[in-house]
């Protein structure tokens, strides 16, 4: 089994680099990655404190406001910020339907020193229900700071 492993990794190596995928990630233990987690947990943060107080539009500014952002949920795929925004303004008209939300159990992996994928868990409170689910969100380091180009989001 450790022979094949073995074999495999320069295999695996080749394939990552012809379809573009970094294979020298921050390392776990350097400052940079605790810096980009950081940085990542504060749009997060600041994300769920906008909702919270019921304003789509500087939730919408974890994003990124660009025709090529998507968010993925349920069997609809929908492409750039402003559709994006248009989806939630329509979903989340009242403040009664937003509720109160929550992000948990982030996994953050450090694609390079700007890239990263998270994984969690987002919940939300309301009256005479909860809705929740996971999320998978690929955040890039733009000139604006750490904003999400793709967002797949499924409910439980």
């Amino acid at each position: 089994m450790r022979a094949m492993r073995r074999n495999l990794l320069p295999i695996i190596t080749v394939v990552l680099c012809t379809v573009g995928i970094p294979i020298r990630a921050v390392t776990p233990q350097s400052s940079a990655t605790g810096k980009i987690k950081t940085a990542i947990r504060a749009v997060l943060d600041a994300q769920a404190a906008a909702w919270n107080r019921g304003d789509i539009e500087a939730y919408m500014d974890g994003y990124d406001r660009s025709p090529h952002t998507e968010f993925v949920g349920g069997d609809t795929i929908t492409r750039g910020w402003e559709t994006v925004l248009d989806r939630y303004r329509q979903r989340y008209s009242t403040r009664e339907k937003m509720g109160t939300l929550t992000f948990s159990d982030l996994e953050f992996t450090i694609l390079g020193k700007d890239a990263a994928l998270v994984l969690g868990r987002w919940r939300l409170k309301r009256t005479g229900d909860e809705p929740h689910g996971t999320f998978t969100l690929l955040f890039r380091k733009t000139r604006a700071g750490w904003k999400i180009i793709h967002d797949h989001t499924s409910s439980a």
